[in-house]
């Protein structure tokens, strides 16, 4: 079938993306692709999907959702944008700008802009297009359900959150829970982190959590746990009492540190495999500090086996974090840099980590003299009760650039946004706030769900201000410099079916492009969300979504639970340490 030269973006398809490596090319090139890239994800709509479960992934669609919050106390007098920019890392400091400028947040019932300062009592709402990370296929075992005595025993799965929590909702125990086992409200009363797989007690009423919920504070809760670990581990049971900090919000990073909460572990050596030189450990923690048994085993020199963050010599360098890490304070911080690779690309496009362009136009006082934390690289330990030593701060960046890393250096390529108007969710309108004395303090919003309620929920929220220039009114000439003839928009009835990897490189080969390599475009091109324009993430590799820590046996008043012994705590057992 032939394609009409102004159509035959439309018969390209998001979902023909492969992760392969990026094949070096000039900058020159690499602008080139970039502009085509923002050009088709502009002229695309992706079509609605069902959740998918394929090569050990769970995947959720991503999905437009509500939510609000309560004005926290380290938010107080504080600006919108800075608040922000520096509690939340998954898109660059220019996109939250813009998403504010747009005017899905708002504040008290008001539509808030990026220099909107905060007061307490402020009531948030936003609105966030959701790409939820993939999980494991691997289901959530409810080992046992007392109907009379209100609670549930589970196994949960490494890499699925207890709670809702940054990108993840759907794809959380609760919500799974609730949604697909059908219980109509749980109480969880601890977590385990969500890398961390195991046994979970979950009161199915208040009452009953209340209960439980003593017995943790009160430390009568008795809990073992497995893990498996680099070296061999001393035969006889050691200790660890080192107190412990979390000294990051954003990456949840704790250290060893001597203004930390108290803490206490008993370990004890099951078996050493010599063929992998790791040992399997029983862990028996006394207090439930947040990752307490990662912490005390990297201190001992032993941290877990395939741990992403506190195993990781590119992180904390040649001991892996052994015995701790400096904690003299300082005040040494840098501005954000961009990937080698990628460096010339962002002397082209402008960074998306700064703010200085806009700044010079900006005629707010306050917001043109002083560069935002996250722009200055002092967000860094703003989180963090005391001052950071020189080394953590090495620490927190490394994390955050391995992070980034992960994630194909979405951030850095987060620009497409400049080439649309102002985003806006389709077919919700956040229904004005209750009166002071009713509003809930977290959750998800109350949104729109009749005509008439449209109507009336419309004439009571502010009108933003003009948005940004459409794309219809800069494509054409973008497609000019890149021999692209412009294309009209796809209206959703119009999308056009899914396309084979084969069909796709055929469409991209008709297009022209000088030098036309198409392999390369489809290898070295990065896609975008064409609702919120986020940069999409590569797959992870579902043995990467879980780390060697089991919850095992937890010990009330309520009774003794157990587990299976996890299958990589056997002897012998082998992994993949690439």
């Amino acid at each position: 079938m032939s394609v009409a030269p102004s159509n035959r973006l439309n018969y390209l398809s998001r979902r023909t993306k492969f992760h392969l490596p990026v094949v070096a090319a000039s900058s020159q090139e690499q602008f080139r692709q970039s502009l085509f890239s923002l050009i088709r994800s502009t002229l695309m709509d992706a079509p609605q999907q069902l959740p998918t479960v394929s090569h050990g992934l769970k995947k959720i669609p991503p999905y437009w959702y509500p939510y609000t919050t309560m004005t926290k106390m380290r938010w107080i007098g504080r600006e919108l944008l800075e608040v922000v920019s520096t509690e939340f890392r998954d898109r660059s400091m220019e996109y939250y700008r813009y998403a504010l400028e747009s005017g899905v947040t708002t504040v008290n019932g008001r539509i808030a802009k990026p220099d909107t300062i905060l007061r307490d009592g402020d009531r948030v709402e936003n609105v966030v297009h959701r790409h939820e990370p993939p999980v494991t296929s691997k289901p959530v075992k409810v080992l046992l359900h007392d109907v009379e005595r209100e609670f549930i025993v589970v196994d949960k799965p490494g890499s699925i959150p207890v709670h809702a929590s940054g990108r993840y909702y759907r794809n959380t125990l609760i919500e799974i829970l609730v949604d697909d086992f059908g219980y109509k409200k749980c109480y969880p009363c601890n977590r385990l982190d969500r890398l961390t797989s195991g046994l979970m007690i979950i009161p199915l009423s208040a009452d009953r959590a209340r209960q439980l919920t003593e017995e943790f504070v009160a430390g009568t809760v008795r809990k073992e746990y497995i893990a498996r670990v680099k070296g061999r581990f001393p035969s006889e049971e050691f200790v660890c009492e080192e107190p412990l900090l979390t000294v990051d919000r954003q990456m949840g990073l704790n250290i060893v540190h001597p203004d930390g909460k108290p803490a206490k572990t008993v370990f004890n050596l099951i078996h050493y495999d010599e063929n992998t030189d790791s040992s399997v450990v029983r862990c028996q923690p006394f207090t439930g500090r947040s990752h307490q048994l990662r912490v005390h085993l990297q201190f001992l020199g032993h941290p877990i086996a395939n741990d992403p963050v506190y195993s990781e010599e590119r992180i904390w360098g040649k001991n892996a974090g052994k015995g701790g890490i400096d904690v003299t304070p300082s005040d040494d911080r840098q501005a954000p840099a961009p990937p080698p690779h990628l460096q010339a690309l962002t002397d082209i496009q402008g960074s998306p980590e700064t703010l200085k362009t806009q700044k010079e136009k900006d005629t707010v006082t306050n917001m043109a003299n002083k560069p935002l934390p996250r722009e200055t690289g002092e967000d860094i330990g703003m989180g963090s009760p005391v001052p950071l030593s020189s080394e953590a701060v090495g620490v927190i960046t490394r994390l955050r650039n391995m992070k980034d890393e992960d994630e194909d250096w979405s951030r850095w390529r987060d620009v497409v946004f400049r080439a649309k108007g102002a985003m806006k969710p389709r077919n919700m309108i956040i229904k004005p706030p209750p009166p002071q004395n009713r509003r809930k303090r977290g959750g998800k919003a109350d949104v729109v769900s009749t005509t008439s309620d449209v109507e009336v929920a419309s004439s009571q929220v502010a009108t933003p201000e003009p948005s940004a220039p459409s794309m219809s009114e800069i494509a054409a000439p973008m497609a000019a410099t890149t021999g692209l003839e412009a294309a009209t928009e796809l209206r959703p009835e119009e999308s056009p079916d899914q396309l084979t990897t084969e069909e796709a490189l055929k469409k991209i080969a008709e297009l022209d492009l000088e030098p036309a390599d198409p392999s390369m475009i489809i290898q070295s091109e990065n896609l975008y969300c064409p609702e919120c324009f986020l940069p999409l993430h590569p797959d992870p590799k579902p043995e990467k979504l879980y780390i060697f820590l089991h919850a095992m046996k937890y010990t009330t008043s309520l009774g003794a639970f157990s587990t299976e012994m996890p299958d990589w705590a056997a002897e012998g057992w082998t992994w993949d340490q690439s």
